[in-house]
């Protein structure tokens, strides 16, 4: 019977996923992985590190000038007065997206992400796709993600790396001015502070 090419196939994991997951399977097998262990070290990325962090700190950017101020200056001491350091964010770099420019970021080489600030990076960002055509057509691609750009407002594409990690701070959104630094936080995504999404809306 012929395959009906119509039916989705969006229960399917990526690529990258299917090869993760062989990959999990043999080191079980060979004992040199423990699946409660790797349980656990996802659960804390996921729940503990995570997003919420880089939240916080776009929040406080927000609340703060000051601490904004020295976030645009030097991420990794900033973000560290927070709280949030380690593997994976010792080169850290603010950018901020304002009227006249969006920034999004990509990892053309590989999937080089702050894991202290946003945890796990989604598969689409590791997928081949996103990282060949982010630099390419970024207009493209955040109209993919639905967002709409400003009349003139450039964009901007930070290549991440193994050196220096990028983190965007979304502009605040309109209606905000009375929300505190919690409420702040709930309106930013873990995409926004990639660039491929807005803060939400108070």
């Amino acid at each position: 019977m012929p395959h009906d090419h119509s039916e989705p196939h969006s229960l399917l994991p990526s690529d990258p996923e299917l090869r993760a997951r062989a990959l999990e399977t043999i080191l079980v097998q060979k004992g040199l992985v423990d699946p409660a262990a790797l349980s656990a070290l996802i659960d804390t990325y996921q729940n503990e590190i995570g997003p919420q962090n880089g939240a916080q700190v776009v929040a406080r950017s927000w609340l703060d000038p000051a601490f904004k101020a020295r976030l645009l200056a030097d991420a990794t001491s900033a973000i560290a007065e927070l709280g949030f350091e380690g593997r994976q964010g010792e080169h850290m770099v603010a950018v901020e997206n304002t009227p006249e420019m969006h920034n999004m970021v990509v990892c053309t080489l590989c999937s080089c992400y702050p894991w202290p600030v946003l945890g796990i990076p989604p598969a689409w960002y590791k997928s081949d796709e996103y990282r060949a055509r982010a630099v390419k057509e970024p207009r493209a691609v955040l109209a993919e993600f639905g967002v709409a750009l400003l009349a003139g407002q450039k964009v901007r594409v930070w290549d991440s790396s193994a050196e220096v990690r990028y983190l965007v701070l979304p502009m605040r959104p309109a209606g905000s001015e009375g929300l505190n630094e919690a409420a702040l936080a709930a309106l930013v995504s873990r995409n926004a502070m990639i660039g491929t999404a807005l803060a939400g809306t108070a």
